[in-house]
């Protein structure tokens, strides 16, 4: 009897334990990167296995830049287009995650996740791409790590240059010279909305950039630019 109570014990806590030291490897990486540039993410490395599986010469385009020299009107188009109060936020915007969960619930499966700007660069940087409430969970708790540990311009700074434009394309100035040849820093306003509507689906675009919808979400982010705070 004793014997198995310290097992039950053990199963209990082994889970509790793995769990907090997880959190606690996610914290000193969030605390390097306050002045350190992260040379990768969790998913430019699956993304960079997926295409290895085809051509194992493949290398990743990707390029970092500083923050000043990326163009200001990619990061209203971002701002406008994926987080509009960015700048405000403690970084979950709760409304929004309760209408995707309203969503998930009529759609009967997860579909829809409401993250922010600093979600989306937590899911990024450790975390896999399935849809789960326990995923989602992991995802709040690191943003609150970043949010807490970096400010807002550092946030804004690291999701530029990791996020996702194409196929094997990461960052503000690889997608700038992808698309339109140009560097960050040279992107004008209509080329900024454009790269900035293409991000939820950002492969898709990448092989199907006459989309209609592509142009009409353009058309729109550019008139909502003007009203994007910047950290």
């Amino acid at each position: 009897m004793k014997f198995l109570r310290k097992l039950l014990l053990w199963l209990v806590l082994a889970p509790i334990a793995i769990v907090l030291v997880m959190q606690l490897y996610f914290a000193a990486q969030i605390w390097w990167w306050k002045d350190h540039n992260p040379s990768s993410t969790s998913f430019m490395d699956r993304q960079l296995a997926v295409l290895r599986e085809k051509d194992p010469n493949v290398r990743l385009k990707h390029k970092w830049v500083p923050y000043n020299r990326i163009s200001n009107h990619l990061k209203r188009a971002i701002i406008a287009a994926e987080d509009s109060n960015f700048s405000e936020h403690e970084g979950v915007d709760w409304e929004a995650m309760q209408k995707a969960y309203e969503k998930n619930l009529k759609k009967g499966k997860v579909v829809a996740g409401g993250s922010t700007i600093t979600q989306q660069l937590a899911k990024n940087l450790f975390l896999s791409g399935e849809r789960s409430y326990l995923r989602k969970a992991q995802e709040v708790a690191i943003t609150y790590m970043l949010e807490y540990m970096l400010d807002k311009e550092r946030i804004f700074e690291i999701y530029l240059n990791v996020v996702e434009w194409g196929v094997g394309v990461f960052g503000a100035e690889a997608a700038a010279q992808h698309y339109y040849g140009v560097s960050a820093a040279q992107l004008g306003p209509a080329q900024a909305a454009r790269l900035a509507v293409m991000l939820p689906r950002p492969r898709f675009y990448d092989k199907n950039r006459g989309s209609a919808y592509l142009q009409r979400r353009t058309e729109l982010i550019l008139r909502r630019m003007g009203a994007a705070d910047l950290p």
